[in-house]
């Protein structure tokens, strides 16, 4: 297979993913009546509805920041709710594009080196991972029976999960703790067939330990460690909001602790390489809302409802975080006025 049907293939499956599982979601569902439903939605629970939507999302940069802190200690909030916010709405251009272009997007503004800022975007998929997990298995006490024997392949799903997190973190202990011997052993061994890989293995391990050695002290870990749960329990409510934006406890007594569940799983549509979810989450949704005992119809009124307006919410906020960053920039430093590419542009000041 050439370089080009590489480049092609990976780029178009997220996009044939997405379309399967938007056929697959979409099938077995009467639309009108899903969207019938939205339409008879709580203004005031949605107004509250949103706001947590966003606070989680400010809580998430905020997280960012300390994370960041011990690289440059004035970051601006803005800049990182605007990066991370970018981020979100540029994978759903280009799938996965986003982690890379929201640390480009920061150190681009910040003068800060985008290796480290890398390096801490591994750093918090990999807590937000391990949080999710737990707070999956806080699912499974919570859920009113046996969540492994209604969803099939969750249990499955945890156990891959940790065993592979349980191999990165060990892998990634080596590369900090014992990164000279480690990293000379492994790049001499690989550099042996392909200089090439051995170089870009190089920039790995040099990004994963700047990224990690950002969280120094047992102080920033506690800051880190405790803002995720803030995040997991704001999305938590969000989940059983939405709830209550589509009146479903009209149809269904709801809970807090169903709010959970559906929170967490959801999460796993979110993972799979679709373009923002699209279709993996809808699907996810409509199966665990089933479980409960709502219809096709009202669960993909949840999922439309949900990722809908996440959707228009990380759209929106990339067109202004763009605009108004570079806008302010531009007439802060008397700079000429930057394109949403400039941020891949390296800067001769750049550390």
């Amino acid at each position: 297979m050439t370089d080009t049907l590489k480049k092609v293939f990976g780029y178009s499956t997220p996009f044939l993913l997405t379309a399967l599982f938007i056929y697959l979601s979409f099938k077995d569902v009467e639309l009108a009546e899903s969207i019938d439903l939205i339409s008879k939605m709580s203004i005031l629970w949605f107004f509250v509805f949103y706001i947590f939507h966003y606070l989680a999302h400010i809580v998430r940069a905020f997280r960012w920041k300390i994370i960041v802190k011990s690289i440059k200690k004035d970051t601006s909030l803005l800049n990182m709710l605007g990066a991370t916010m970018i981020g979100y709405g540029v994978n759903y251009a280009v799938p996965r594009l986003g982690e890379i272009y929201r640390p480009f997007f920061l150190g681009k503004w910040e003068g800060i080196s985008r290796s480290a800022l890398l390096g801490t975007i591994v750093v918090e998929r990999i807590i937000d991972i391990i949080v999710l997990g737990f707070s999956t298995l806080l699912s499974v006490y919570v859920f009113p029976g046996n969540l492994f024997e209604e969803i099939e392949w969750l249990k499955p799903a945890l156990l891959f999960g940790g065993l592979v997190m349980g191999g990165v973190v060990i892998f990634l202990y080596l590369v900090v703790h014992f990164k000279e011997n480690f990293y000379n052993t492994i790049l001499s061994f690989v550099g042996r067939f392909s200089k090439k890989i051995a170089d870009k293995l190089a920039y790995i391990f040099h990004m994963l330990v700047d990224g990690f050695s950002t969280v120094k002290t047992l102080k920033n870990w506690t800051y880190t460690i405790g803002l995720s749960v803030i995040i997991m329990l704001l999305y938590g409510l969000t989940s059983y909001q939405a709830f209550l934006v589509l009146r479903m406890e009209e149809i269904i007594p709801v809970s807090l602790a169903m709010g959970w569940v559906v929170m967490t799983i959801s999460a796993f549509g979110i993972v799979i390489p679709t373009v923002g979810g699209t279709g993996s989450y809808h699907i996810i949704v409509i199966s665990i809302l089933a479980v409960f005992g709502f219809s096709n119809e009202v669960g993909m009124a949840y999922a439309l409802f949900t990722h809908t307006v996440a959707s228009i919410s990380f759209i929106v906020s990339t067109i202004f975080f763009v605009f108004y960053i570079n806008h302010r920039r531009a007439k802060i430093e008397g700079a000429s006025k930057e394109t949403f590419f400039s941020v891949f542009k390296i800067d001769s000041e750049e550390k």
